[in-house]
């Protein structure tokens, strides 16, 4: 899972992905465009642990988030304004499986403008917006000299009108094979969006202002708040220190967890679970997916080469303390491809190519 870290200059996205990642990225750099961190961080998951203290592998795994923080254009009220994002800036979010716009909620000596996040949000819509429409009027253009192309010239016209009329991609209803035709395009308001409130360590405890609230909820966008600055400086202490300063702080939970939680519930992702004395392992995937892909996961041989999957829940494995038990005790389940995996199955994969 690739998350891209998005936002104007200012906004604290390079201070919010240290946070994040425990990394210590150089923060403030206004105007470096060139720059782009890059950090992984591992999901924290009870049910490997289980079955590590099951198993006593040799080694576990457990999912990962890579975050890329990219440099972002000034505010739109600069001379930036509405002339599209910069083609490296596009490059990068194009690779991103989801987007955190990252919305400056704190006053910025550096940043001549007031904090406004209401603006900021719609802002970065808009560039997101024009940045697909410049792509889509380009396809037009050429799809008027091919043949056979009516299905894809419908579609594009369709996406083109939607944006004309200020309505991002992501809220267009499209059919599983339209989103396969377009695929390739990567249009940058069709990625999930999630909107990180980045707020002055004095507004901690008090939540997202209702406006911002208000607007979330009108674009169907899930909505967090942070302080970047307070729990960049906290992930770095130790961690009996940390749970002191959380509780001055009036934070119940670090932000790292908060988001951890809201980006799986952004890509629909669960986890399934491998175990054994070589490895215990968890495996994000998009809920609803069958068992044959899960099985692809893991290596495309065993997706070429699927038989059946042996699945046994998570909590039944550790209950009766061995996959034989289980299958004593009726807990073992013996799927075909067309099983649709279930967040929490703990699954051997039988193959032969």
């Amino acid at each position: 899972m690739k998350v891209g870290l998005v936002g104007f200059a200012g906004s604290g996205k390079t201070t919010v992905f240290n946070t994040l990642t425990g990394l210590t990225a150089e923060v403030g750099g206004f105007g470096a465009r060139e720059r782009t961190n890059v950090g992984v961080i591992k999901v924290p998951d009870s049910r490997v642990d289980g079955l590590a203290a099951l198993y006593k592998p040799k080694k576990s795994t457990y999912a990962e988030i890579s975050f890329i923080d990219v440099a972002g254009p000034e505010s739109e009220e600069t001379e930036r304004a509405h002339a599209g994002l910069d083609p490296k800036l596009v490059q990068h979010m194009r690779e991103a499986d989801a987007l955190v716009h990252v919305i400056r909620a704190f006053e910025n000596p550096a940043v001549v403008q007031p904090a406004d996040p209401v603006r900021d949000v719609r802002g970065f819509d808009d560039e997101l917006m024009l940045t697909d429409l410049v792509q889509i009027e380009n396809r037009i253009a050429r799809l008027k000299k091919e043949k056979d192309s009516a299905r894809e010239r419908e579609l594009i016209e369709k996406l083109q009108a939607a944006i004309e009329s200020e309505q991002p991609l992501r809220d267009v209803e499209m059919s599983h094979e339209e989103l396969g035709l377009i695929a390739g395009f990567r249009f940058l308001s069709l990625k999930p969006v999630l909107l990180l409130l980045n707020v002055d360590e004095t507004a901690i405890s008090a939540g997202p202002a209702p406006e911002v609230a208000a607007l979330a909820e009108s674009k169907r966008l899930s909505l967090i708040a942070m302080c970047g600055k307070a729990e960049m400086e906290i992930a770095q202490l130790e961690p009996a220190e940390q749970r002191e300063f959380f509780q001055d702080l009036g934070i119940t939970e670090p932000a790292r967890d908060r988001f951890i939680r809201a980006a799986y519930a952004l890509l629909d992702l669960i986890s399934f679970l491998t175990s054994g004395e070589d490895e215990c392992r968890a495996w994000p995937i998009k809920r609803g997916t069958p068992a044959l892909k899960a099985a692809g996961k893991i290596h495309s041989d065993i997706e070429r080469g699927f038989i059946r999957a042996e699945v046994v829940r998570f909590e039944d494995l550790i209950e009766f303390g061995s996959e034989a038990k289980c299958r004593e005790h009726g807990k073992l389940k013996l799927e075909g491809k067309e099983y649709v995996v279930q967040d929490g199955d703990v699954i051997h994969f039988r193959f032969n190519v």
